[in-house]
Formats: structure tokens, C-alpha cells, sequence
């Protein structure tokens, strides 16, 4: 199954240059081109998009504003921001609002695809219905199973994971009334992309913040549920 994928790019130069890059890299496929944010969200309520190749400064609608959108909206589209903003507020906002990557132009074709081939293996993963450790290891992007501690005491978060978004998925789980919660129950409410929660509950889990358990539900489809641990409280504080 090949990701579809949307470029969101104002300038139509940069749009071709994006697309030639993406179809060099083997299991994505061209869905489409928005040259404004207007322009995607309707693309977007019109087809299924799995990923979107997005632009911060664009006429209008700002990409940052786009994503702010989509994720207020509860789009499960997943973003990898390419722009030539590199100002550390811009690329705080994109991460803390799900983005998976961010590339600042200009860059290499090698970056482009490393990021692309990264994102790949992750939407592989994502779409399994059980996994390893070693898969769960490849997803949170760190091999070792614990997180350096900085001299204060506080532990740091593995390569990938922000507190900003971090945090805001803590604030949904406290929010909810259900006590044992789904990745939907979470995405649902956060501004976060599914692939992204996915991510940060496992990091909580293999934590020891969070309990997983399988569900099996009317259709005998497994689900995995989560619930806080009693001592989860305490440790989610060496995080945030």
C-alpha cells in the first residue's frame, strides 16, 4: 500500500522539485499539489491523504496555521514541514503540534529521503497489529531502554519526542473520564496525529507511566488500551 501524499507548497517551482524528489523514493504516491491552506483543507475533505509535505510561508493561511487546523478539525493526516523557516518558535510550534519532521530548505535530496524513508517504516509499523521490542525500539528512535538523566535529576526525552507534545497528550489522559483509553480516545482530543500518539504512549509504557493491555472488541479486532499506572504520576514528573 503506497502513503499518499500532498504537497502543500505556494510556489509551483518548489512544488515540482518536491514531487520529483518524493517519486524517486519507492512506497509513496503523488495525490496531489495545494498552493494555500485553503486549498488543502478542501483537498483534504475530498480524499484521503496520508501525508502532507508542508510549507510555513505561504500567502494566507500560514502552514503553521494550516496544521493548527487540522489538528483542532482531528485530521489524522501526518505532516513533515519543509520550509525555510528556521527560527526556533516556528519549529517548536510544527513539532509540538505533531509535525514528524522538519526539514529547513535548502537541503539535500539524502535528508529529503531519510526523512521520507524514516516516516516509511514508522507508517509500516503503526499499521501492524502487534509488535516487537525490537520494532517498538525503531519506532521511539533510541536503542537503549532508558532515557539519559541531565544533572538536575530530570530525565531527557528520547530523539524524536518533544515535552511540548509530551505534555499535551498527559493533559488529554488526566482529561479523560474512562480511566483505560485507546490511541483514538487520545487523538480524538489532542491535536496530535495518530502515528504521533502511537509513539508517545509507548515511550509512556515502556516508562512505566502507562499499563497496555489487548482488547479484543465485537469484530475480535485487537485494540491495544492503556491506563495509568498507581506510581505513573510520580514518574511522568522526571518528564515534564
Amino acid at each position: 500500500m503506497n502513503i499518499k501524499v500532498l504537497i502543500v507548497e505556494d510556489d509551483p517551482m518548489v512544488a515540482k522539485f518536491n514531487r520529483h524528489y518524493l517519486e524517486q523514493v519507492q512506497g509513496f504516491e503523488f495525490a496531489g499539489w495545494a498552493a494555500s491552506g485553503d486549498e488543502a483543507l478542501k483537498m483534504l475533505a475530498e480524499q484521503e491523504i496520508d501525508l502532507l509535505l508542508l510549507d510555513i510561508y505561504m500567502p494566507g493561511t500560514s502552514g503553521l496555521q494550516l496544521l493548527s487546523t487540522l489538528r483542532e478539525q482531528g485530521s489524522k493526516a501526518d505532516i513533515i514541514v519543509i520550509s525555510a523557516a528556521s527560527d526556533n518558535a516556528s519549529i517548536r510550534k510544527a513539532l509540538q503540534n505533531g509535525a514528524v519532521d522538519y526539514l529547513i530548505k535548502p537541503f539535500e535530496f539524502a535528508r529529503f529521503q531519510a526523512a521520507l524513508s524514516a516516516y516509511r517504516e514508522d507508517f509500516r509499523l503503526m499499521h501492524k497489529e502487534h509488535l516487537s521490542q525490537e520494532q517498538l525500539d525503531k519506532l521511539l528512535r533510541h536503542s537503549a531502554p532508558e532515557a539519559e538523566e541531565d544533572k538536575s535529576g530530570a530525565q531527557s526525552l528520547p530523539k524524536g519526542l518533544t515535552e511540548g507534545t509530551l505534555e499535551s497528550i498527559w493533559d488529554t489522559i488526566k482529561q479523560l473520564q474512562n480511566p483505560v483509553f485507546s490511541t483514538e480516545d487520545i487523538s480524538s482530543q489532542a491535536p496530535i496525529s495518530r502515528i504521533s500518539v502511537r509513539k508517545y504512549l509507548a515511550f509512556l509504557t515502556e516508562a512505566g507511566i502507562l499499563e497496555m493491555e489487548l482488547s479484543y472488541g465485537a469484530v475480535g479486532r485487537p485494540v491495544y488500551m492503556y491506563k495509568v499506572k498507581p506510581e505513573g504520576k510520580d514518574y511522568i514528573s522526571k518528564y515534564l
